[in-house]
């Protein structure tokens, strides 16, 4: 008699597993954004298969140790629940005028009630779907985005609440590199979330007549 197979069902993910996935998207989104947008050099980057497709990432070493470092400080905002957005933002290097800006919301999901059953995990396998979909919008975002006429640079700013542990040396307050009302264009993208967090994405950018 052949042995019964076991069924498997998903484990609910830790706090700590879904932060780590979370910045993990992070990376990956930002890269795809500074390649795709030309901000730097597409020699500067190289391939590597992430998510059941093939993305890149920088190989410019400075480049790679301060996205190291944002990214290190934005997952321990993530595990004290401390951090409710992420901007990149796209500014002309002369002019320093904002071009566009890639928005990023945080949201940690509610906890069920005590008498509400649990929702089922969320299998790795769809939410690693979802983050697959969100970064071919950003490739496909070529299509609909304006070309940049300038060399460009980038800043990343964060969105913490008022009893975050901000390094001072790291980051301080800043302009939230706004595009002036009337100039701006928004398109939303798609969203991705774990059993613990919600990742909410929309483009800004400048648009003139």
């Amino acid at each position: 008699m052949a042995p019964m197979k076991q069924s498997r069902t998903p484990q609910a993910i830790s706090l700590k597993g879904s932060c780590d996935i979370v910045t993990e998207f992070f990376k990956y989104g930002v890269n795809t954004i500074l390649f795709q947008r030309g901000v730097y050099p597409s020699d500067d980057f190289h391939m590597v298969k992430k998510y059941g497709q093939t993305v890149l990432v920088t190989q410019d070493l400075a480049l790679e140790n301060y996205l190291d470092r944002i990214l290190k400080q934005v997952n321990e905002w993530l595990l004290t629940g401390s951090v409710t957005q992420l901007v990149l933002a796209i500014i002309a290097r002369d002019t320093r005028i904002t071009l566009e800006r890639w928005v990023f919301d945080i949201t940690v999901n509610a906890p069920t009630s005590d008498s509400a059953a649990p929702p089922p995990p969320k299998p790795e396998a769809e939410f690693q779907s979802e983050i697959r979909r969100i970064l071919k919008q950003i490739v496909s975002s070529e299509t609909f985005l304006p070309n940049f006429e300038d060399p460009t640079v980038f800043n990343i700013l964060a969105y913490t609440k008022q009893s975050a542990d901000v390094p001072a040396e790291e980051w301080v307050d800043t302009d939230p590199l706004a595009i002036e009302a009337g100039k701006s264009q928004q398109v939303k993208l798609r969203s991705f979330s774990t059993d613990v967090h919600r990742i909410e994405a929309m483009v800004a950018y400048r648009y003139e007549e």
